[in-house]
């Protein structure tokens, strides 16, 4: 029998993240790295699902050796008890012209239609230099012009309308080696596009890494926020980046990301703040590490009982 203060920790833990309102789910970028294929290049997509539902996820966003084939996909995810939350769409609205950017965005759309997403990740890959094995991560950090800003701008509100065609959102991820890492970035963004077609992800490693505060996004943008990542930091990794000049593939094969509960982010404030805003929609944990050292079964289920613990989910 628990005693009146467990019981009374517990109804408050359970309060605190809706079931139903927040789904949870985890990336397959644990499993089989996109950026660096060598990772996780012999663990088979069955695999990948089948330790997904072990571990207690209801979903997963798309990687590398997912079939793109809705029915088939489909098929393998059903039995499973999973479900696909959104996938990444890389956009080169700064450096090309927009009808190529919205060519394959509409593929892109469409796909994650017919597997039931609400929200399609977007991520300006113009300037990159995320997938540069050998290029600093922040000594090289691409910055845009003010005409670069405005193609983003222009083209993201372009990329919401067709979204809304298929009842779905955009959700814009910032992100590290990008032109839009910083909380200044993200901000200018969020404060120049049109609200009701470009939403926001709030990714907590990567607003953390570069400087910022996810406790500060939610205040500030908490009712763009339609997708998150629930993503932690090793500390002692994180300096040997900026002191070593490391790229951004060099800081994950070191190992600078992990699942929450193993880095120096504390997610408890963070859930709370989601729930301050009554957050509604996927929470996906996502951890690019090396699979071969930090087996991906293991980071996952240890991230579920701490999402668990701390949110009720």
């Amino acid at each position: 029998m628990l005693s009146t203060s467990n019981s009374t920790k517990r109804d408050e833990v359970n309060a605190v993240l809706k079931k139903g309102d927040v789904r949870l789910g985890i990336a397959p970028i644990a499993w089989t790295n996109d950026d660096m294929p060598e990772l996780g290049g012999d663990i088979p997509f069955e695999q990948c699902i089948d330790e997904m539902a072990l571990a207690g996820y209801e979903g997963s966003e798309v990687g590398n050796k997912y079939p793109r084939d809705p029915e088939v996909l489909k098929a393998a995810l059903e039995p499973r008890g999973l479900s696909i939350a959104s996938a990444w769409f890389s956009a080169f609205l700064t450096t090309k012209p927009y009808e190529e950017t919205e060519k394959e965005f509409i593929k892109h759309r469409d796909f994650l239609h017919a597997m039931g997403a609400k929200v399609i990740v977007v991520s300006e890959q113009g300037h990159s230099i995320q997938g540069q094995m050998e290029t600093p991560l922040f000594q090289n950090k691409p910055v845009f012009t003010d005409d670069e800003w405005d193609r983003l701008v222009d083209g993201l509100n372009r990329l919401g309308q067709r979204a809304h065609e298929k009842g779905m959102q955009i959700v814009y991820h910032h992100h590290m080696g990008t032109g839009v890492q910083t909380m200044e970035e993200t901000a200018r963004l969020m404060e120049s596009t049109d609200p009701e077609l470009v939403s926001l992800l709030l990714d907590t490693g990567h607003i953390s890494f570069a400087g910022g505060d996810s406790l500060e996004l939610i205040e500030r943008f908490g009712d763009r926020i339609k997708h998150v990542h629930f993503k932690d930091l090793r500390a002692d990794v994180e300096k040997a980046v900026k002191r070593d000049n490391l790229s951004f593939l060099q800081a994950v094969k070191r190992g600078v990301f992990t699942v929450p509960g193993d880095g120096r982010i504390d997610f408890r404030p963070i859930v709370e703040a989601l729930n301050k805003i009554d957050y509604k929609g996927w929470i996906v944990v996502e951890a690019e590490q090396d699979p071969a050292k930090a087996p991906p079964l293991e980071y996952a289920q240890k991230a579920r009982a701490y999402i668990r613990e701390i949110a009720g989910l």
